[in-house]
């Protein structure tokens, strides 16, 4: 965090006083509630346009982390609060990391349902991982569930590896042609074809606030 300079969407670290038995972090006050909080109590998912709120503001927070190499490697519903006024604030930064020029990440991280099938196979990856996770965030905020699904975590491992999005008709049907695309964007296997958070930001569906004319397939 220290490496960060301050941001709106990222939660604010004043002080931290470390003892020999314990370390106390003096950080913003948040609401008592996070987005899955907020996911849970909405049955079915949130509207468009709440999504795309959310989602703008979780890629602005993304992208600054990137413009400092930094990477979350944790990006979860959990980990998305808000402050008094509703802005979203990124949290918990344990298990980030500063990307060295030239160099790729290997450390396994992250969360079964959100973590990028490139960490799990053991590859080399980089801040891309942050953009796939916060695609299924956008697809947990739509849908109400994820899109990788398993009994175990072996199982949702091995469903996040396969990477076989879909859009059932029952969940998506008015889910609209452009959030469906940014999605796809998103959550992608090919790491080379996966958008980056800026790249996200520009997207139609994000630009538009999701108010859009586009249809429904």
């Amino acid at each position: 965090m220290s490496l960060l300079s301050p941001h709106p969407n990222i939660v604010q670290i004043f002080d931290v006083y470390d003892s020999e038995d314990s370390l106390s972090i003096v950080m913003e006050l948040c609401e008592s509630y996070s987005l899955y909080d907020l996911v849970i109590r909405t049955s079915g998912g949130l509207n468009e346009v709440k999504s795309a709120t959310i989602m703008r503001q979780l890629l602005e927070a993304i992208a600054h982390c990137h413009r400092f190499n930094i990477v979350h490697r944790d990006i979860k519903p959990d980990n998305v609060l808000f402050d008094s006024r509703n802005r979203v604030k990124l949290a918990d930064f344990g298990s980030a990391d500063r990307l060295g020029a030239g160099e790729g990440m290997r450390s396994v991280v992250g969360t079964p349902y959100y973590v990028a099938p490139e960490v799990l196979t053991g590859r080399e990856y980089n801040e891309k991982v942050d953009v796939w996770s916060a695609g299924v965030v956008l697809y947990v905020m739509l849908a109400g569930i994820p899109p990788f699904y398993g009994e175990t975590v072996e199982e949702i491992f091995e469903a996040v590896v396969r990477g076989n999005l879909r859009f059932p008709p029952r969940i998506f049907r008015t889910v609209t042609t452009e959030a469906k695309d940014l999605l796809k964007k998103m959550i992608c296997r090919d790491i080379s074809r996966r958008i980056s958070a800026e790249q996200a930001l520009m997207h139609p569906w994000i630009v538009g606030g999701g108010e859009t004319t586009a249809p429904v397939d």
